[in-house]
């Protein structure tokens, strides 16, 4: 539990800049029925399993094992049908909503009076290259 600590961090920072709610409208399309798991939760679960080292889909069960931190976490088969039904489409809708997430990020620091060090947001623009 102790080694996968920050991942409950990661989702509730993606709570909060709206990212997870924005990912959620951007694939509500993928969700017809309405039922069954929230396509956004899905998407947001599937970064954090990647930035906590995720390598696999099926790595999704180290969230969905801890129920008790991360709440219901998508099978792995459901996780595999969300991406098989992003098209080029949700691909932007969800480009965008994280441009839209990474702004409130910005924002968010900024009005802690703190920033984000010049160096740190340098070699983050290094890394990312252009935006959209």
């Amino acid at each position: 539990m102790v080694g996968h600590a920050g991942a409950r961090l990661l989702a509730d920072l993606a709570d909060a800049t709206g990212l997870t709610a924005a990912y959620s409208a951007a694939l509500r399309p993928l969700r017809p029925r309405g039922t069954g798991h929230d396509p956004g939760r899905i998407a947001t679960d599937l970064a954090v399993m990647l930035a906590d080292g995720g390598e696999a889909i099926a790595d999704l069960a180290v969230l969905r094992d801890q129920a008790a931190v991360f709440g219901p976490v998508a099978s792995t088969p459901t996780a595999w049908r969300l991406l098989a039904d992003v098209d080029e489409t949700a691909a932007a809708s969800l480009a965008s909503a994280r441009a839209q997430a990474r702004e409130v990020a910005w924002m968010q620091a900024a009005d802690h009076g703190e920033g984000i060090p010049a160096a740190r947001a340098a070699a983050h623009a290094a890394r990312s290259g252009p935006g959209p």
